[in-house]
């Protein structure tokens, strides 16, 4: 053993110690061991830093802004909903569909860029169940890391294994022949999941608020709106035909227009309800009516509308991507102080509703419009975010005092989902076409995604995770250190002197081992160039067939459970889970030891000896 490869072991230890008491934070000991390599003299300064234009690095970036823009879409939320609605409530069912939904996409692309994606939607499923994080983010890179066994261009390792077959003289793998492996492995997992998440604490993220805001519902039940909204059709025969809102004294009748919903080529237009606004046969109007029911039903007829089933479970929850609602209090030295809600012309200076209103906790009921405002009263608006923006921006007169727990599931892009799920189908294609490489492909979904107004810089900036990529940047350079001091060397001959005297099923699990663990310190790419020649090289000196033991390095490589830095998949979930490394361990490594026996025993089966 030379002395540059104690000094890279030491650095390498010491770097694992540091992850394990969690001091410092995972990317300031990369930025240290960068700092520290080139000290060894293995290493140059630039050959330290290369893994800042490392592909797989410029890819997990692009991919970042990718997921960004689903989430900015609501094709994220959409999928996640869609996951929520079919658990039905079961945490066990969601987290199963979780895994396999994130083993499929897998199945075809980066299970890192998977990890990317599917991040942001299980974080919007915690926040609706009040489940902590810590319960799906392992399992989630759990099944990426899976999905890396089901195809050959699930993970780079399955094609390096591959090519070092076909380099040997012996055809290659074909596209499904890691599926009898995955599929076992998958359901195994899935099942030792549903148990091992009781041993990850409820865990929340720092700055997690046990204190909610207020949702919509609650000020719905506060402020007694319960009964109050409609949604009617004006009928072509209606008087309302042709009409602004500006001639109609609706008002006076208890009845407020919140918005208009008009069909145009593609979808439906939501129209501000402003006093120019003109009405139309077909129109669909969202109606805050505080008439008695009998007025209501004269009203009815006069105006020849008619009276549809509300799509929403109550007052129009099903528009809250366009309409909102905010609480805001009346000051002492406000103007307003004095007037009724009529005369102090809300909806004409801030272009809001007032649909509700208390004074101390008592709401107001009748004669709403009627009502003097005192100073410490507290209103109940509603109309569209952006005018509820620019209330909270501009507070003359008003107050904002609580804005709901809804707005922050408002998509800036909203009617860009199409683009965003074509944009994500032909980054995809693109990577499995192999037309162009995964990074360009990437780089051209990445600027779609721009083009089409999915993401703008900001957001694009922000949703890059600059943590985990420091941390994989600062531990890529001890891939080239151990090969370049000989210490994976050391490893491989090891194997080969077991060779003669171990029974080829010991063997393929030694080889699992020893892949496994290398993997824990570098890259699995790395490792299976590494050790594909060596598990070749034990076949034909024993006189088995090459493929099992192929296959087993393919296998080993993508079962990196044990450690947060053992694969950029296990980073990415770090900050979201708030793990700390022995989590890792305390899940990963039991898992680990089960998919390796089930490998030793499935491989020779279906790739006979």
């Amino acid at each position: 053993m030379t002395t540059d490869l104690i000094l890279v072991l030491a650095l390498l230890g010491a770097s694992i110690v540091m992850f394990v008491i969690n001091r410092p934070r995972m990317d300031a000991v990369g930025l240290l061991m960068m700092a520290m390599l080139p000290f060894t003299g293995v290493l140059t300064m630039n050959e330290a830093i290369a893994g800042f234009a490392d592909p797989a690095v410029v890819l997990l970036a692009l991919l970042f802004v990718v997921g960004e823009g689903l989430v900015r879409t609501g094709t994220a939320q959409r999928i996640g909903d869609m996951l929520s609605a079919r658990a039905g409530g079961s945490e066990t069912r969601l987290l199963v569909l979780l895994m396999v939904a994130c083993a499929g996409l897998g199945s075809f692309m980066s299970g890192t860029a998977v990890v990317a994606i599917f991040i942001p939607i299980a974080l919007r499923i915690c926040q609706q169940t009040g489940a902590a994080p810590s319960s799906l983010m392992m399992p989630l890179s759990v099944a990426a890391l899976i999905s890396g066994m089901m195809t050959l261009v699930a993970t780079a390792p399955n094609l390096v294994v591959s090519a070092e077959l076909v380099r040997q003289g012996h055809a290659g793998f074909s596209f499904f022949a890691f599926t009898p492996f995955g599929l076992p492995v998958l359901v195994v997992a899935i099942g030792y999941m549903l148990f091992a998440r009781r041993l990850l604490p409820d865990r929340r993220p720092p700055g997690t608020d046990s204190h909610r805001p207020p949702s919509l519902r609650d000020w719905a039940e506060t402020y007694a709106l319960t009964g109050r909204a409609f949604r009617v059709r004006i009928l072509a025969e209606s008087p309302l035909v042709g009409r602004r809102l500006e001639q109609l004294e609706l008002r006076k009748e208890g009845i407020n227009i919140l918005a208009i919903e008009r069909q145009a080529r593609f979808d439906t237009e939501i129209i501000r309800p402003d006093g120019t606004a003109e009405l139309r046969a077909g129109d669909l109007v969202l109606i805050d009516a505080r008439s008695a029911p009998e007025r209501g039903r004269q009203l009815q007829q006069q105006l020849r509308v008619e009276v549809l089933p509300l799509e929403g479970s109550d007052y129009f929850f099903d528009r809250t991507q366009q309409i909102g609602m905010v609480e805001a209090i009346v000051p002492p030295d406000s103007p307003l102080v004095g007037s009724t809600v009529l005369e102090a012309r809300i909806r004409a200076e801030h272009r809001l509703t007032v649909i509700g209103l208390r004074h101390g906790s008592k709401p107001v009921g009748e004669g709403l419009l009627e009502e003097k405002l005192r100073a410490g009263d507290t209103l109940l608006l509603t109309g569209f975010w952006s005018d509820i923006a620019k209330q909270e921006a501009d507070s003359h007169g008003l107050v904002v005092l609580n804005m709901p727990a809804e707005r922050a599931d408002v998509l800036p892009a909203a009617g860009r989902a199409p683009a965003a799920v074509a944009i994500l189908a032909l980054t995809v294609g693109l990577m499995i076409s192999g037309w162009v490489t995964n990074v360009h492909a990437a780089l051209i979904g990445c600027l779609l995604m721009g083009i089409f107004r999915c993401v703008d810089l900001p957001s694009a900036y922000d949703s890059i995770s600059w943590k985990s990529l420091v941390l994989i940047v600062g531990m890529l350079p001890f891939s080239i250190a151990l090969q370049r001091t000989g210490g994976v060397e050391l490893a491989a001959d090891a194997v080969v002197e077991l060779a003669g005297a171990a029974s080829p099923r010991v063997l393929l699990a030694v080889i699992f081992v020893i892949t496994a663990m290398l993997g824990l310190f570098i890259s699995n790419t790395a490792t299976a160039v590494l050790m594909a020649p060596v598990a070749l090289a034990i076949a034909k000196e024993t006189g088995a067939s090459p493929y099992p033991f192929a296959m087993i390095v393919a296998l080993a490589a993508s079962t990196a459970f044990m450690t947060p830095v053992s694969s950029p998949v296990n980073t990415l979930v770090v900050g979201p889970g708030n793990y700390g490394f022995a989590d890792f361990i305390k899940v990963g490594v039991p898992l680990s030891l089960a998919v390796m026996a089930l490998s030793v025993l499935l491989v020779p089966i279906i790739l006979p000896l």
